[in-house]
């Protein structure tokens, strides 16, 4: 290509920051990084891989429908500006990645204005909100989804410009650490159980999460004394809430292992674990774990009746069963979720979901996914005219 190629981009939340960056690389990569321009909604990872920041998604990382309304005029100033940009820049092709509630809006306006739009992670419209397949079908080009049974779901509704490219996470969750040189570098016996806590990324998760996380380890620790906890933090921001809400708790000092998830995955027992994209992560790593999520009773109420699955969890979903137990909502308590956990530790029992979970992440495919994806993009600017 002998010209210049420019892209705007668009991510939010945590995961969806890093498989950007992911792809980001991978097709300056195949183009040449001095080839390519990138600018639009960029995290941190999007920013370190030297995307234009037009907006800083990390600053929209915001979940529930109270929670929405508040940052209504926030986003909206974000939305605009990035169309406007956009539009400006004329670019050879929008990506717009997982995010859909604001970035359907945006393909929408992008398309309606001449530019080729990319969706990157199909939306999960198999669970809930099937009906904004047809804003896919009208206004994205092309669409990369990343679970297997995606590419027939919408091809069963008329969508065919559709690629399945495989899971990004394949081959990228691993520790780099093993488990006795992790415990060791954070104190941690390497005789006695180790369960990972992972409350969540965001801010409300946490907060929510963490306290009755806190009130199982109290009853677990009771039972069995020798079981070690610590706990995941994505970043200094996680960082000092964590440690905010155990200095509420009297009798509880638990480590916090910071931006080393995979090896305190890796090196566990047993995870608790707050659905989304960790449970996959986590599954992937073959760590036997429970699922839980409890959002406000005002969310709840209102998206329930939305939601068409069995399973919340992505592993379980990817499985087609329920190979760990959902705590959700009101079936979040600490006596449940002691309970579960201590019979996760069980060795038969830990052994078996084990096994299942490691079944199910090989259904993800071959690792590659951000490569792949690359290529497509390429492939697909070649022809647009």
């Amino acid at each position: 290509m002998s010209k210049g190629l420019s892209f705007f981009i668009s991510a939010g939340e945590v995961s969806g920051d890093a498989h950007a960056e992911r792809l980001v690389r991978a097709v300056m990569e195949r183009a040449g990084a001095s080839n390519c321009h990138f600018s639009g909604a960029a995290g941190p990872k999007m920013r370190s891989a030297a995307v234009e920041a037009v907006v800083r998604s990390d600053e929209m990382a915001v979940m529930g429908v109270a929670e929405i309304a508040a940052a209504l005029p926030m986003f909206i100033r974000a939305y605009r500006s990035l169309r406007d940009s956009a539009i400006q820049q004329k670019p050879d092709a929008a990506i717009l990645v997982d995010f859909p509630d604001f970035n359907l809006r945006l393909a929408r306006s992008l398309k309606k204005a001449g530019i080729p739009v990319i969706y990157y992670i199909s939306p999960q419209l198999w669970a809930w909100r099937s009906y904004r397949s047809r804003t896919i079908g009208r206004y994205v080009d092309l669409l990369l989804t990343i679970l297997p049974f995606e590419k027939d779901w919408y091809a069963q509704r008329g969508i065919h410009h559709v690629e399945y490219i495989g899971h990004p996470l394949t081959g990228e969750v691993r520790p780099k650490m093993d488990r006795a040189a992790f415990r060791a570098s954070h104190g941690l016996n390497d005789e006695r159980p180790l369960v990972a806590l992972l409350p969540g990324s965001r801010h409300g998760e946490i907060e929510r999460h963490l306290p009755i996380i806190l009130d199982a380890v109290d009853i677990i620790s009771a039972k069995r004394p020798e079981i070690q906890f610590a706990i995941a933090a994505a970043g200094s921001g996680q960082l000092g809430q964590i440690k905010a809400i155990i200095s509420r708790c009297e009798h509880i000092d638990i480590p916090i292992v910071e931006n080393e998830t995979y090896d305190l995955i890796s090196s566990a027992d047993a995870a608790i674990v707050a659905s989304g994209t960790a449970t996959l992560e986590t599954g992937i790593l073959g760590t036997p774990m429970v699922i839980i999520y409890r959002g406000s009773s005002l969310n709840y109420r209102l998206l329930k009746p939305l939601i068409n699955i069995d399973h919340y969890g992505l592993i379980n979903l990817i499985a087609g069963q329920r190979i760990v137990r959902e705590l959700i909502q009101n079936d979040l308590d600490p006596t449940s979720l002691s309970d579960e956990l201590l019979s996760l530790l069980e060795p038969q029992r830990n052994a078996a979901i084990r096994e299942e979970l490691l079944r199910a992440a090989a259904s993800l495919g071959t690792a590659g996914a951000s490569d792949r994806a690359a290529e497509a993009i390429l492939k697909f600017i070649s022809r647009v005219p």
